[in-house]
């Protein structure tokens, strides 16, 4: 896995996660990559700085690490305080909304036009689809997690 720092046409700055950098170009290549923020499509790597690691140190902490794996901690536990926050978000998120699927964004027009019953709606949208809702005054805004299985 490599994480590359990634940013906009429209000046918007986060990172990702891809299994290589032939991932990344694969991905960017054929337009599967787009904003966090703004569901733009046209994305490109920015300026980072390595993360070189010694023997012994833990990169996140900058502190020498543990070399016995945590036991205690059961693979499916939150590695940190932010992923236990992402993970009750999506709990909450879920439990609230409808999960209108790839029809998200016929369903979020239909919502906003009166023509739907007006309820919070979650599913996906291809980033053209996401311009033009928000274009047209549309209130939408991506999850921090895809529905999508990788494996």
């Amino acid at each position: 896995m490599i994480r590359f720092a990634l940013k906009c046409k429209q000046g918007h700055q986060f990172e990702s996660w891809f299994g290589s950098g032939a991932d990344y170009d694969r991905l960017a290549a054929a337009g599967h990559v787009s904003c966090i923020v703004c569901g733009e499509s046209s994305v490109e790597k920015d300026i980072m700085a390595p993360r070189v690691a010694s023997s012994g140190t833990d990169p996140q902490k900058g502190d020498a690490a543990s070399k016995e794996p945590d036991a205690a901690r059961p693979l499916s536990a939150p590695a940190s305080p932010a992923e236990a926050a992402l993970r009750k978000l999506r709990t909450e998120i879920e439990k609230n909304s409808e999960n209108v699927g790839r029809n998200f964004a016929a369903e979020a027009r239909a919502i906003h036009n009166g023509e739907a019953p007006e309820r919070a709606i979650i599913g996906e949208a291809r980033a053209d689809e996401a311009r033009d809702l928000i274009r047209d005054g549309i209130k939408v805004a991506p999850l921090p997690w895809s529905s999508r299985k990788s494996n």
